[in-house]
C-alpha cells in the first residue's frame, strides 16, 4: 500500500492491477477519447493514413501515453509507478516480439525451400473456391485445439491458405477472416490453450468445467459463422479456378515441388504437440527449411544470390522475392524476413507503453468500476463485462489484461447475484479473447495482421467469429439461457 500516492495495487497471475482514489472517471477517459480521435481523424481524412509517415499509428499510441502521463502526474501518481507499469508491459510481450521475429524468418525460409509453394501447390488441387472458406474455418480450427494456439495456426497453415486462397482469386480478407475464426475457435476451446487456462483461473472455476460452459456459446457462434462462409463461398466470383493449370505449371517449373517439403511444417507441428516452446519449435522450422533449400531448391538460392548461405540470411532477415512467369505468383512468392515484422513490432511496443501509463495511473482499473457500478440487473452485469472486455482490448491493447482485469474485478458481483463462477469465465472468453484480434494495435491484432499479410481492417468483416461471439452471449444473457446458478441449475 502506498500512502503517499493514494493508490492500492496487488497482483493476478503476474499481472499487476493499480487503483488510484484520486482519479475520477473523466480524466480516466480524457488519453482514451483523444487516443480514439487521432486514430479516427488518420484514418478518415489523412491520405494513406501516412499523416506522421509510416509509423503514424505507433505515434498516436506514443501521444496518447503522453497524455495519460500528464494525467497522472497531476493526480499525484509517481513517475516511478508509470515507468514501472511500462516495462512490465513490454517485458510481457519480449516473448511474443522474438516469435514475430522468427515467423518472419520462417515466411522468408519456408519460401526459399518451396514449403510455401508445395502447400499452394497441392492445396490448389485439393481445395476449390466453393468450399474453400468455410474449409479454411475447419482446418484453421482443428489446428488450433490440437496446438491450443491462433499464433501457431496463422503462423503455419494459415500463411498457406491465404496463399491458396489468393491464387484462386479469392478476396485475402476473407481468407484472412477465416482462418483467424477459425483458429480462435480452436485457441477457446482447446485445454492446451494460455487463455483458456487464464479465464477459469480469474473465475474461480475449473479449467473443463468452463470448457463445457463455453460449449453453449461457442458451438452455435462456430455453426453460424460456417454457415455465413458457406454461403460466401456459394455466392462470391473467383478468377483462380480457370488458371489453376498455368498456376501449376508455372510453380512446378520455378520450383522442385515434393510432398517431402511437408515435413517441414509437420515437425513444427509436432513440436507444439509436445509442449515444446515456441520459440523452440519455431526456430527449429528455420532451421529446417534452411536444409531443405539446400536439398530441393539449389537452383533458387543460385538466382537470389552469388552464394547460397546469402540467399539464405537474405530471407531470414530481409525482402526476398521470387519472379515466375505469373504475376499472380509474384506477389504471392514474396516475403519480408525479419524486416518485414519491424512495423508490426513497433506497433506493438507502442501500444504496451500506452496501456502501460494507463495502468500506471490507475485509469484501468477506474473504468472498470464504473462499468461495475452500472450493473444493476443480470443482463447488466453480463454486459459491462463484454463492455470492459472490449474496452480494455482497445485501451490496454493485451488479451491477457481483458481478461485478468474484469475477472479480479467482476468476480464478487458474479457471486453477489447468485451466479455460478463459470458464467463469468465464459463471459471473459467471449468477449476478451476473441475481438483482441479485432484491434489493429493490440498484440493480438498486430500479430494476425503481420502474420498473414492483411489489415486488420480488410479481415475484421469476415473474422465473423470473433465479432459474433459477444453478441451471442449477450443474447443468452438477456433470454436467460443456460445461466447457472450458484446452486448449480441452469436459467
Amino acid at each position: 500500500m502506498n500512502e503517499d500516492n493514494n493508490i492500492s495495487e496487488f497482483k493476478a497471475d503476474k499481472q499487476n492491477i493499480i487503483e488510484n482514489k484520486e482519479l475520477n472517471i473523466f480524466e480516466a477517459l480524457v488519453p482514451v477519447v483523444i487516443l480514439m480521435g487521432l486514430l479516427a481523424y488518420n484514418i478518415f481524412f489523412v491520405e494513406d493514413q501516412e499523416w506522421f509517415g509510416t509509423y503514424t499509428n505507433q505515434l498516436i499510441l506514443l501521444m496518447g501515453a503522453f497524455v495519460a502521463m500528464i494525467g497522472g502526474l497531476m493526480n499525484k501518481v509517481s513517475p516511478i509507478i508509470m515507468v514501472r507499469e511500462v516495462w512490465e508491459n513490454l517485458k510481457s510481450v519480449f516473448i511474443p516480439i522474438m516469435i514475430l521475429f522468427l515467423v518472419g524468418a520462417l515466411a522468408g525460409t519456408w519460401l526459399v525451400s518451396g514449403v510455401i509453394p508445395a502447400m499452394v501447390y497441392y492445396g490448389l488441387q485439393v481445395l476449390s473456391p466453393e468450399i474453400f472458406l468455410p474449409a479454411s474455418v475447419i482446418i484453421a480450427a482443428v489446428i488450433s485445439i490440437a496446438t491450443g494456439s491462433s499464433w501457431t495456426t496463422s503462423a503455419t497453415v494459415g500463411i498457406a491458405l491465404v496463399g491458396i486462397g489468393t491464387a484462386l482469386g479469392i478476396n485475402p480478407g476473407m481468407i484472412a477472416g477465416a482462418v483467424i475464426s477459425g483458429a480462435y475457435f480452436g485457441d477457446k476451446m482447446s485445454p492446451l490453450s494460455d487463455t483458456t487456462n487464464l479465464a477459469p483461473a480469474m473465475a474461480g472455476t475449473d479449467l473443463f468445467t468452463h470448457i463445457k460452459y463455453m460449449a453453449y456459446t461457442t458451438i452455435p457462434t462456430i455453426v453460424v459463422t460456417l454457415v455465413a462462409f458457406g454461403i460466401i463461398s456459394a455466392t462470391i466470383e473467383t478468377s483462380g479456378s480457370a488458371d489453376v493449370s498455368d498456376l501449376l505449371g508455372t510453380i512446378d517449373s520455378t520450383f522442385n515441388i515434393s510432398p517431402w517439403l511437408f515435413l517441414v511444417p509437420g515437425a513444427v507441428i509436432a513440436l507444439i504437440l509436445f509442449k515444446t516452446k515456441p520459440l523452440i519449435a519455431l526456430g527449429a522450422g528455420v532451421l529446417l527449411a534452411c536444409v531443405f533449400a539446400f536439398i530441393f531448391q539449389p537452383e533458387i538460392l543460385n538466382t537470389l544470390s552469388d552464394s547460397k548461405l546469402g540467399a539464405l540470411a537474405n530471407s531470414i532477415f530481409t525482402d526476398t522475392s521470387i519472379v515466375t512467369e505469373n504475376e499472380k505468383l509474384n506477389d504471392l512468392f514474396s516475403a519480408g524476413g525479419m524486416n518485414g515484422m519491424l512495423w508490426t513490432i513497433y506497433l506493438i511496443i507502442c501500444a504496451m507503453i500506452f496501456g502501460g501509463v494507463m495502468d500506471g495511473i490507475g485509469a484501468l482499473a477506474r473504468i472498470t468500476k464504473a462499468l461495475l457500478s452500472v450493473a444493476t440487473t443480470v443482463f447488466g452485469l453480463f454486459a459491462s463485462t463484454v463492455v470492459s472486455c472490449l474496452g480494455l482490448n482497445v485501451i490496454a491493447s493485451d488479451q491477457y489484461l481483458a481478461l485478468v482485469i474484469p475477472g479480479k474485478m467482476f468476480k464478487q458481483a458474479y457471486e453477489d447475484k447468485g451466479l455460478a463462477p463459470e458464467n463469468l469465465s465464459r463471459t471473459l472468453e467471449d468477449a476478451g479473447t476473441v475481438t483482441s484480434v479485432l484491434i489493429p494495435w493490440n498484440t493480438c491484432g498486430a500479430y494476425q495482421s503481420g502474420v498473414l499479410g492483411v489489415d486488420v481492417g480488410e479481415y475484421f468483416a469476415f473474422a465473423i467469429f470473433n465479432w459474433l461471439s459477444p453478441f451471442t452471449t449477450l443474447l443468452f444473457a438477456a433470454f436467460k439461457i443456460k445461466i447457472r446458478q450458484l446452486s448449480g441449475k441452469l436459467a
